[in-house]
């Protein structure tokens, strides 16, 4: 099992950052004393919500970031909650558990699939604009969300970057609860949340002040100014 970093102060409450910005900028100020411009490092972002944290997480660290996306794939009638989740390069993840509980079935489970499936596609023509996913064969990764909810999306997200050559996988958010970090922790090698919920409903936007779904334009907009300030930056040097 990974070790779980996190502040104690924080635990079991609510309303804690003003916004996904503001809480970017405390865990990476979590995060500075490991990571601040350390090499071989990459910060990747899970859109919709992940993207202010990770924007705010390389700024911050100095080190290189872009996105991964995953999606969960959501219960028939409930766009809330998921049964897995499915990651850009066609992976799929199951929490078996919750499929035989509600009583999925695999036609039911193939209409979810799909329709992630176009959702994704979708997505990466819109947040990537041809821009290639960055080689991190060899690297640390470090995956970030604006929370964990079930954690089957980060877990899908990790076993896509070790897939594809990371070698060490970090997970920083800025909220989850404690039973989704137990099963982050066993395919993470470390686990970093400012704030835990131990027991009870948990909903990542309850960490937030202001909280609203980000739409694919505004976070195609962050992302577009992120790395058109990014090569400005580069020219310069």
């Amino acid at each position: 099992m990974s070790a779980l970093y996190s502040d104690a102060n924080l635990w079991n409450r609510h309303s804690i950052f003003k916004d996904r910005s503001e809480a970017g900028r405390a865990l990476a100020e979590f995060l500075a004393p490991d990571y601040e411009g350390q090499a071989m490092t990459f910060v990747l972002a899970i859109p919709a919500g992940g993207v202010p944290v990770g924007i705010e997480l390389s700024k911050q660290l100095q080190l290189p970031f872009d996105c991964l996306i995953v999606r969960k794939l959501q219960i028939p009638g409930n766009t809330e909650a998921g049964f897995g989740a499915m990651a850009s390069g066609g992976q799929v993840l199951l929490n078996q558990e919750l499929v035989r509980r509600i009583g999925l079935s695999q036609n039911q489970i193939d209409t979810q699939t799909k329709k992630v499936q176009e959702e994704l596609a979708i997505r990466e023509d819109l947040f990537r604009r041809n821009r290639p996913f960055p080689n991190i064969e060899g690297m640390e990764v470090i995956l970030t969300d604006d929370g964990l909810a079930s954690g089957y999306t980060m877990l899908a997200a990790i076993r896509f970057v070790l897939a594809i050559g990371a070698k060490k996988v970090v997970v920083a958010v800025p909220t989850a609860p404690l039973r989704s970090i137990r099963q982050v922790e066993q395919e993470a090698n470390a686990v970093y949340s400012l704030h835990v919920q131990e027991s009870g409903a948990f909903a990542v936007a309850n960490a937030y002040q202001h909280w609203y779904d980000l739409g694919r334009e505004e976070v195609a907009g962050l992302l577009e100014t992120f790395f058109q300030d990014f090569d400005t930056s580069n020219d310069q040097i």
